[in-house]
């Protein structure tokens, strides 16, 4: 694969611009610095957020099925590029080449689910003949776009996080500005490039990497009417300055497994899953796997089998195809998570493997015994590291899920249906996930937490409806 190009515009109102302010990306692995692109500025911000405005009533009378079409034409353009996206990911995320690929198919996925259902964004017919006053009456609602959206993304998926506000933006005809992460914002701009490409009318989209101060016009300015953030709990200090407007958050967790008695499947499975869901993207997702409850039952094979699958895992160079654990986004990262290690080892927990730290490599980690007070067991980790502790009555351990201050999605294991059902009706989650990990998520699926988790839903239907809002028609017959 070619070297990444090394200057990259941003796009204001659908249009490149070059800027004297440049910022570095990093490959992640190496170092190096492997592009620049350019760096908007408050005034840059207004811009694009005076062209969203301006662009309301175009995008609103953009047809459905011209807004199916662009999205149609992203996809078909991501396929295209895919190695080239993958690529870029790989250098600016540190993701491995297989997980990158992985990355860019959810993305083109994620674009094809909200070319469906541009053209299905209906309303419904009400019946308002109640009683005798209100007999020749009708009613019905459709949904129309909300106005502008700002968006700020996160590190750990440029792509496909990116895609899930920007897909059901352009779907429900509602203009927008984006501000991906500074760590991350080459495949963010690619994805600028292709809708430069379309006929969406001018201003319905600005893509600016920006400091966070300058930002903060995506946040409190009133001309907008939806502000939706993923990242950390700074999201709810965003959401008290911003107004009036819709707010999404989707933020943190700290996900928890249970493995029942009878898993429902074979260990060989459990691990696998386990493995997956506990350390792919080195553990940099809100739903990552980070608390493995087993019953007692099973917990000593499961603890041997899982660690042995663990301590095989390929740590290195994230362009090589056997590698399956890449660097963290930085060092701090790395540095964090080792010490929320040393801290737990320290309180009486014991390593079954014990994560190892170079730069910002950190190698997979499973612990068990950790205290309920320890950072590692209490907070988001958002690195390759899992603790396991046993239990052994189900009830106990769907309290000790909920005894988080997280909620976003929980996996169970188990051949139970009524644990399977008890577990849908206990557990204080946005999900929950049975017979796999809580990491497993399909992109047109409702996505979101509660309690410090978040507020509101992603997954392109209904983002569109947070992008959309109903209006009233009621018409009276005359002739009555």
């Amino acid at each position: 694969m070619a070297p990444l190009r090394n200057d990259w515009p941003y796009y204001i109102a659908g249009l490149p611009r070059p800027s004297s302010t440049t910022l570095e990306v990093r490959d992640k692995f190496t170092g190096e610095c492997a592009a620049r692109v350019a760096f908007a500025d408050a005034d840059a911000v207004d811009q694009a957020i005076s062209a969203a405005w301006d662009a309301r009533p175009a995008m609103a009378a953009f047809p459905p099925d011209a807004r199916r079409d662009v999205l149609e034409h992203c996809a078909a353009r991501f396929t295209e590029r895919r190695e080239e996206l993958a690529h870029a990911l790989c250098v600016e995320a540190g993701k491995p080449i297989r997980d990158a690929r992985g990355e860019v198919d959810r993305l083109v996925d994620t674009f094809r689910i909200a070319a469906g259902e541009a053209t299905r964004i209906g309303g419904e017919v009400l019946e308002l003949q109640l009683s005798e006053r209100t007999r020749g009456y009708r009613g019905m609602t459709r949904r129309v776009p909300v106005g502008v959206c700002s968006f700020i993304t996160p590190f750990n998926f440029p792509l496909n996080l990116v895609a899930h506000k920007v897909a059901p933006a352009i779907a429900a005809g509602s203009p927008f500005v984006l501000k991906p992460a500074a760590k991350t914002p080459l495949g963010a701009l690619i994805i600028g490039e292709v809708l430069a490409e379309t006929d969406l009318p001018p201003g319905a989209f600005s893509i600016l990497p920006c400091s966070n101060e300058d930002a903060a016009a995506l946040v409190e300015d009133e001309r907008i009417a939806l502000f939706s953030f993923t990242g950390g709990e700074v999201g709810w200090e965003l959401k008290s300055r911003a107004g009036r407007k819709k707010v999404v958050l989707e933020l943190g967790g700290n996900a928890a497994c249970i493995v029942d008695a009878d898993p429902g499947r074979g260990l060989d499975d459990v691990v696998s899953r386990l493995v997956s869901g506990a350390y792919y993207q080195s553990g940099q997702s809100c739903i990552s796997v980070q608390r493995i409850l087993a019953h007692s039952s099973v917990y000593g094979e499961l603890r041997e089998r899982l660690g042995a699958a663990v301590d095989k895992l390929v740590a290195g160079d994230p362009h090589r195809e056997e590698t399956f654990i890449g660097p963290m986004i930085d060092e701090d990262a790395a540095c964090r998570v080792e010490e929320w290690v040393a801290e737990a080892l320290d309180g009486g927990a014991t390593a079954i493997v014990r994560p190892r730290r170079d730069g910002n490599l950190l190698t997979p980690g499973l612990l068990e015994g950790v205290p309920r007070d320890a950072r590692l067991y209490r907070d988001e980790v958002f690195g390759p590291v899992a603790l396991m502790e046993p239990f052994d009555d189900f009830d106990d351990a769907l309290a000790r899920v909920n005894d988080s201050r997280f909620g976003l999605q929980a996996g169970v294991f188990t051949g139970s249906l009524d644990h399977a059902m008890r577990a849908w009706d206990t557990l204080e989650v946005g999900g929950v996930v049975v017979g796999d990990v809580p990491s497993f998520r399909v992109d047109n699926m409702p996505y979101g937490g509660v309690k410090a988790s978040g507020l509101g839903r992603e997954g392109v239907r209904s983002a569109i409806e947070d992008m959309t809002e109903p209006r009233l028609l009621v018409i009276r017959d005359l002739t009555r």
